[in-house]
Parts: C-alpha cells; structure tokens; sequence
C-alpha cells in the first residue's frame, strides 16, 4: 500500500481528493469539525458535510502538518484512526482542551509535535504505547499534573520538550529513586519501572520552566542544567523558582516543618509546660484569632464551591453506540456569559405564546415575537437543529457567539437580551430586543416606497454607517455582520436602524463551508458569498456590502433580480458620470437632494472598487464623508423637491 503525506499546512486538504479509507476519512472528517476558528483559511478548500469525499481505498495519511496556522479548536480523539500516521505536526496555533489518550494508538507515530497552543490537563499515560516514536514537543501549553514515568520507557526517543508547562511533582528515575541502572551497569530487564533512567537514548531533555520540586535524577547528569530551570528542584543553581511560587509543594518545606513540629526544645521538657507558661490574655487573643481565621476560610471554601457549581459544562459526545453514549465533559471559561442573561424556555414559550407568533423562519432558524412578563417586546431565534447533530464544537462556537454578541452596545445595533440552553427539550435560542417597524427590505420591496422619503432614507444610511463604524473601529477586535444586507438592518418606531446579525446561525451551522473570499478581486460581484468563520477578517466583505445597501435604499432595488440582473451591474455606468447620476434614484421618490446623491455614489465608488487591494477605506472614513456631506434637517426635505423639477427641465 503506497502511503502519501497529507501536506495540510500548505492548504493542500483533499484539494485533489486523495483516495483514502473510509476510516482515515472520518478521522479527518472529526478533526475539521473540531476546528471551530481557521483565520487563515488553511482548510478552507475541504466541506467536511461530504459524507466521504474520497472513495476509492488505497492510500493512508502518514504526515499532517499545519503549523503556525492560528487554528482554534480541540484535538479530535478519532486521530488514532489514521493508523499509518507517522508525523503529527500543530505546533504554534490555539489548541485548547486536553491531549486525547487516544493518541497513544498511534503505534507509527515517530514525531509528535503540538508545542506552543494552550493545552491543558495532564500527560497522558497512553503516550507511552508509542514505541517508535522519536520526537515529542509538547513545550508552550498549559499542562499541568505529574510526568508520566512511561515517557521513560520509549526507547527511540530522542527529544522531549516539555518546558513552559505547569507541571509538578518528582522527575521519574527508577521506582522513583535516584537509582540509575545505567550508572551502576545494570539494566533492568522490564523497562516500565526505570523511568528516565532508562531513557539513555535522550539528545534533547527539556524540563525547564514547570514545578518539579525534589531532586535531578543521577541518570541525567549529562543533560545540561538549563533545562531544568525555573522549577522548584533542590538544585543549587540559583535559576530555580522563589520559593513563594513553589508554595507547600517542596518537599524542602515540608520536611522542615516536619522536624520543627516535633523536636523538642533544647532545655525544656515537651509537652504542654511551655503553653501554660504564656498570660491568659495572649491566649484568649490566639483563640480569638484563630476563630476568625477558620471562618473566613470557611466562607471562601464555600464561595469557591459555588462558584465552581455554577460552572457551565460541555457533554461532549465523541462516540456513539446503539445502547450507550461515551462522554466527555470539558469545563469552559464561562466569565464571558457570566452577564448574558439566561432565559428558560419555559419563560420564552410563554412570552411567544407558546412559539404561534412566528415573523420569519429560514431553512436554518425560526423567528418568532414575543413580550416578556413585565419586560421589553423581544424576537427569539430559534435553532432547527437535532440534538445528535449537536457536537460538542458546536455548543462551544455557539457560547462564544452568545459572548460575541452580548459585547455589542450602540444605538445602531440589536441588543442582545440573554440565550436560552437546555437539554429537555433541546433548545438553542438566541433572544434580542425587538424592532417594530420590521426589516429595511420590506419597506424598500415590499412597502410604500413613495411614503419611504428621500430624508429618510439618508438617516438610515448615516444610522447604518455609524453602526458599522461602531463595530468595525470600537470594538476589539472587530465584529462583522455575517450577511450584512437590507434584511439585517431593523428599524424601530422613529425608524432608527439596528443592524442585528440574525445570520450567525448560518456561521455556527455551517462554519465549515468555507468561501474562497469574502469578495470578488475582479468586477462586481451581485451577492456576497456565504459568511466567513472569523468574523475580524471579513471587515472588507462588510465595506463591500454597505456599498450594494447604499445602491439598494437610494434606489429601491434589490442587490439582485432574474429580470434586471446585478444591481451593481446596473448601477455603475450611471455613479460617476454627474449628468446621469440622478437615474440611480428610485423613481418613487418625490423628492431628493442632488448634493447627497453624490455624496453616495462617491462612497459606493469607494466600497465596491472592482480592484480589492485598492479598496483600503475604512468605515471611521466613510461615516465621516457621510456625516460631512448630507444634509437630514428638515428644510433639506424641502430643497430636494427643486432636484427633481431641474432633471424634468434637463429632459
């Protein structure tokens, strides 16, 4: 069977649809599902919603390397399916979660490197079923729990980084002495209780920068001494941890209290003689003392536990059986929702009168309208999805969304009001505040477009401007509406809009579909592809967008029709040619200011330049030429019907 490498890092993931077995696919398959951030777009050209891209068996996967890609996700444990592996390379991204005992089934790996991520939980032990390996780095996380004496028993290895971790407890040697068989001429027959003393074959030994306390095992004089630096070691290098960072677990400390505690005093008898010789006062202060000590230790016991209790968790269901599920639970850092509020869905289903009042739906989420008991009117969105389609990834992304999107406070933009999450029944809602006058398209497609005047419509779109500036500038980093367009822009009673980024389900759903580009690099593109997954890198795509919107609110069409076509199209033989500008205008209209209409058609020149690199505007600089240039007070509602009478002239 010939074995090709899988070069990932260089974007290469089954560009070509290598054929490979049905098992290898869907532990590659698991792997991008576990991916839940790709700023680089590394994976970008593979949809892992194919069942099986590649069908023909024949070859297997011995090399993944994405390397200082940015990615962000866990390590999908189904890994130990790809049997033929032999390089494991994800060095320098943000890998979060534990190191996956499953791991230790890949009995060909002979180079694992996952340094520099943010791994946590311990070592584990199955790591040492990898008898050939060669090389492992797992430096630069934040590991934590005691060395695994099986890193000993590998006989090929050569190179362990482990440095910048938080790991503690002893160095194993043999039995965990500082016996060394190889110092003594003798080596054990059973290697899996020598620990590192049996790892002579070691070049590269790096332990530095964790909390290992005791001694340097013997055996590892030849290794040099920087690489167990700043650890709490008895070493009389003086580059070891303060001891007010190694706390209780050195055993120098402990075995100094331990001696002080019970050896008695030079000249006095033990026992309690010394105690009785103090005054009752500085006794009845220690008791005193001690009593509000324990309390106040108590307290924090107790508030620590709650809060811990409080702490939402994630059932991860890695595998399934016809009988049973396997789980896994992950904590999350829930500081980021702890101000979210959460609302039950029976609070939701009686505030949308038990889910009948229904104003939008889409194949992805249903919309519906409710008040909430002595609260605001609110619209609820609604996940369609089942639960056994609901990974752990999944419920991740959808936390960090609720988190993204509560950060979001600007008069131009939908707040969101709390989430609901349950279980029984499966439940993912998303809850904002509601817009009354509905969305900008329909009252552009579907409305009066005669009663939609000209001032109107130029507050709307400096309302719209100042929202985008708000998120693109204000916030960091930078958010993006996933499908900016007329439907994400609501307008309220006084018709202020709020652009609410409903679409975000579409991103947690189908974040795995990725565009080759938030925007054409050459012409006009009619619509904008489907969302990308990291929001920051898509502030040109929403640039892109505000120009098409502009077009469609000043000229009451939409971005797209079978019979007129593109609207950009369309539209770009008329924006900078001043004679023929006017013609863009919705023929609706009573009334319009020439001033302002060139005031748009010069920014959408600047947001849909057919040229992507020449198009460097930022929306601080577009909501400024805006703000500058139009003029919403009144007596302007009352010069714009001049505008009209001098085009009927000029015809």
């Amino acid at each position: 069977m010939i074995s090709l490498p899988l070069l990932l890092g260089l974007g290469l993931f089954f560009t070509d649809c290598f054929a490979f077995p049905s098992n290898e696919v869907e532990a590659l398959t698991a792997f991008k599902r576990a991916i839940f951030e790709d700023p680089l777009l590394v994976l970008s050209n593979w949809n892992p919603l194919v069942s099986d891209p590649c069908s023909n068996a024949g070859d297997q996967v011995v090399k993944i390397n994405i390397s200082d890609a940015s990615i962000k996700g866990f390590i999908a444990p189904e890994f130990h399916k790809l049997s033929a592996l032999q390089e494991l390379l994800l060095h320098g991204n943000l890998l979060i979660g534990t190191i996956p005992k499953e791991i230790g089934r890949l009995t060909n790996l002979k180079v694992l490197d996952l340094g520099s991520n943010q791994l946590t939980g311990s070592i584990p032990h199955e790591i040492g079923n990898l008898t050939g390996i060669q090389k492992i780095n797992l430096q630069s996380n934040v590991l934590t729990g005691k060395l695994p004496y099986e890193l000993g028993t590998l006989r090929y290895l050569e190179e362990l980084r482990l440095d910048r971790n938080k790991l503690l407890g002893t160095i194993p040697a043999a039995n965990g002495s500082d016996f060394s068989p190889v110092k003594h001429g003798m080596y054990a027959s059973n290697a899996s209780h020598l620990g590192f003393c049996g790892a002579s074959q070691l070049k590269v030994f790096d332990l530095s920068h964790n909390f290992f306390v005791g001694s340097i095992p013997g055996c590892l004089d030849y290794v040099p001494r920087s690489s167990f630096l700043g650890n709490c070691l008895q070493d009389k290098d003086p580059k070891q941890r303060p001891a007010a960072q190694c706390g209780a677990a050195s055993p120098n400390k402990t075995q100094a209290g331990v001696n002080t505690k019970h050896k008695p005093i030079e000249g006095r008898p033990s026992g309690h003689q010394s105690r009785s010789s103090k005054p009752v006062w500085i006794l009845v202060l220690e008791i005193v003392t001690g009593f509000l000590i324990g309390s106040l230790f108590v307290v924090a016991v107790f508030t620590i536990a709650h809060k811990w209790k409080r702490r939402p968790s994630i059932i991860i269901p890695w595998k399934k059986s016809s009988s049973t599920k396997d789980y896994m639970t992950m904590y999350i850092d829930s500081e980021a929702m702890k101000d979210v509020v959460r609302y039950s869905r029976e609070e939701l289903e009686l505030a949308c009168e038990d889910f009948s009042n229904i104003i939008g739906s889409s194949p992805d989420s249903v919309v519906y309208k409710g008040t909430v008991k002595g609260g605001p009117e609110i619209a609820v969105i609604s996940f369609c999805i089942k639960e056994d389609q609901w990974t752990g990834y999944l419920e991740l992304y959808f936390q960090k969304e609720v988190a993204d999107l509560a950060r979001l406070n600007h008069e131009n933009t939908g707040k969101l009001l709390g989430y609901c999450r349950e279980s029984s029944p499966f439940t993912r809602m998303l809850v904002f505040e509601y817009a009354s006058n509905g969305t900008l398209h329909e009252h552009l497609h579907y409305g009066e477009g005669c009663q939609f005047s000209w001032t109107r419509r130029m507050k709307i779109i400096i309302g719209i401007a100042r929202g985008l500036k708000y998120l693109h500038t204000q916030l960091d980093p930078p958010f993006t509406i996933s499908e900016l367009n007329s439907s994400s822009v609501y307008l309220t009673d006084d018709f202020s809009p709020k652009l609410v980024d409903f679409e975000c389900w579409k991103t947690i759903i189908s974040r795995s579909e990725k565009s080759s580009g938030t925007i054409s690099n050459e012409g006009a593109v009619c619509i904008l592809p489907s969302s990308m997954e990291g929001r920051h890198l898509d502030v040109q795509g929403n640039i892109y967008a505000f120009g098409i919107l502009l077009l469609e609110i000043v000229s009451g069409r939409p971005p797209y029709c079978k019979e007129k076509g593109c609207l950009v199209d369309w539209a770009k033989e008329f924006l900078e040619i001043p004679d023929v500008m006017s013609y863009v205008v919705d023929r609706e209209l009573k009334h319009f200011q020439y001033e302002d209409l060139k005031v748009i058609c010069e920014v959408v020149n600047l947001c849909i330049h057919p040229n992507s690199s020449r198009r460097t505007t930022t929306m601080r600089e577009l909501c400024s030429t805006l703000e500058n240039g139009i003029d919403t007070s009144i007596s302007a509602e009352m010069k714009s019907s001049l505008a009209w009478a001098e085009l009927a002239l000029g015809l």
